[in-house]
């Protein structure tokens, strides 16, 4: 028999669903789900969303903590042919009625639990044309517009067979959001294609096989957490279900029940570990493969994360949006390359430019260009931005990833971290906007001047840093802007510190002068 090679992102599922009918995809809690039931499941949910209108490349948002629905989710809406949108749950009303008015989403999918966001978003929506709600469904103002389902019953019922739509590999399948300098999030367009062939060269050098288990604890709208998804279900093997760290103990009972063998994460949740290892000895034997990215992981981590995961290979990572992964660290070199990124991942091609787009020397600063199938399609209706960020490459019509990071490559390829050269933060492993924060803080009464910059911290990646100035002398402190910035922004959004002056330093131009800033703040530490 003639095995068919996986094309689309969907096939995955089909695929292991035969091989593995009745093996373990999903584990949620103390809960298993079979592939057989996962793909009965996003079948019935697909034939429903073709059946209420959705075309091939139609957008469909899924807006829910990690669940066994957010995945029936995903892989519905790609068996339909429509593009997924996974929204982090944490995304208040207005960034959440953005990103579905600029997606064009025309089905949103959510949870009775994030109604009050939900119904101030979908009051300024302008395609949504069907919401389908898990859990109770009347927690949702309802809108004469706007058609409500109940996500039990669209894959319990017994719907009539539906042709669904024809999909090659270059059609749209994702579209991956994240935050923009202007403060507001971009779509990020990955094909079938590409997402297909990052899963397989992800796959190929995490040495992943059918035996292994991930356990997930990264929300499924960060393209890491996502991607932990495509691996476990291409590879036909399970993945164990959480909505964070945050219940540290609840999730080590889960690794000691349900014996994860690979463990992705970012340095926040590694350096909880460390200090649970340093208190009470904390040991996992069942790990064989440790992975990081978002932020560097600090050298002074790896002996530790040694003792935690004994048995475990340690995998440094690091990549951006816009291509999913870049490059990775062989874990034999942990201790040899220890500041290294490593090389580019399989089946593509890294390389080191100057501003004036020259190749630079061995050890000389440049900004890392990235080229292969992964490589984004572009950002979804910003034509100018796209520009930006994708060049013309050597071949005709070929173009390639610009990730504004400067970066060294030393005598054997192997590439070092340098700094950005654009103005977002990148902390906690979520890219920020600074002047989403400072719109923000801009908003609370007497507030004269803002600045947001990020400052290189070992386990955020960076810190956020907000100096303010005020009219007069206004009576607000720290923690009062901070608390403002909780009720309008994500957890991770909110600076660490606020700082407050006299006078903005001005560059030439009048403009507020961040490198002064971040020299001011570095000084003084």
């Amino acid at each position: 028999m003639i095995k068919i090679p996986q094309r689309l992102l969907g096939e995955a599922l089909l695929f292991s669903a035969r091989e593995h009918p009745s093996k373990t995809a999903i584990i949620i809690k103390t809960k298993e789900y079979s592939y057989s039931c996962l793909k009965e499941c996003s079948e019935k949910l697909a034939g429903h969303l073709v059946l209420a209108g959705i075309k091939k490349g139609d957008r469909v948002a899924v807006y829910m903590n990690n669940s066994w629905q957010s995945i029936v989710s995903i892989y519905g809406i790609t068996l339909s042919g429509a593009a997924f949108l996974v929204i982090n749950p944490q995304t208040k009303a207005d960034k959440l009625q953005y990103i579905l008015n600029d997606s064009g989403a025309k089905i949103l999918i959510s949870e009775g639990i994030l109604s009050n966001e939900l119904s101030q978003a979908l009051g300024g929506s302008t395609d949504i044309q069907e919401v389908i709600i898990i859990g109770d469904i009347r927690r949702l103002t309802r809108l004469p517009s706007i058609k409500l389902e109940d996500f039990e019953n669209l894959v319990s019922d017994t719907n009539p067979a539906i042709v669904l739509p024809k999909i090659i590999p270059n059609d749209l399948a994702a579209l991956i959001y994240t935050s923009g300098s202007t403060g507001f999030p971009k779509g990020v367009m990955m094909t079938h294609q590409s997402m297909v062939f990052t899963s397989w060269s992800l796959i190929e050098y995490l040495r992943l096989s059918e035996e292994d288990r991930i356990i997930l604890l990264l929300p499924l709208a960060f393209d890491y957490g996502l991607y932990q998804l495509l691996m476990a279900i291409t590879i036909g093997g399970s993945l164990i279900v959480e909505q964070s760290i945050t219940f540290q103990a609840s999730v080590y009972k889960q690794i000691e029940i349900f014996k994860p063998t690979v463990f992705p994460g970012v340095p926040t949740i590694y350096a909880m570990m460390i200090a649970a290892n340093k208190n009470s000895g904390l040991s996992f034997n069942c790990i064989k493969k440790v992975t990081n990215t978002a932020a560097a992981l600090p050298a002074e981590f790896i002996p530790d994360l040694k003792k935690i995961f004994p048995e475990a290979l340690i995998f440094k990572m690091y990549g951006l949006t816009e291509c999913k992964r870049v490059c990775y660290l062989e874990p034999e070199l942990i201790d040899f390359k220890t500041d290294s990124v490593g090389k580019a991942i399989p089946g593509t091609e890294v390389f080191l430019l100057s501003l004036e787009g020259n190749p630079v020397q061995p050890g000389e600063r440049g900004i890392l260009h990235i080229r292969g199938p992964h490589v984004m399609l572009g950002y979804w209706h910003k034509e100018e931005l796209s520009r930006q960020m994708l060049k013309q490459g050597n071949l005709p019509g070929e173009r390639i990833l610009c990730s504004n990071d400067w970066f060294k490559m030393d005598e054997e390829g192997f590439l070092y971290f340098l700094g950005r050269t654009d103005d977002i933060i990148k902390t906690r492993g979520e890219k920020v906007s600074p002047a989403e924060i400072e719109n923000t803080i801009y908003k609370i009464e007497g507030i004269k001047e803002v600045a947001v910059i990020g400052i290189p911290d070992e386990i955020l990646g960076e810190s956020i840093i907000a100096y303010v100035t005020t009219h007069g002398h206004l009576q607000i402190g720290e923690k009062d802007i901070q608390k403002e910035c909780m009720s309008s922004l994500e957890l991770f959004m909110v600076p660490q510190h606020i700082i407050f002056l006299d006078e903005m330093p001005k560059s030439s131009n009048s403009k507020i002068d961040k490198k002064e800033l971040r020299k001011m703040y570095l000084k003084n530490e």
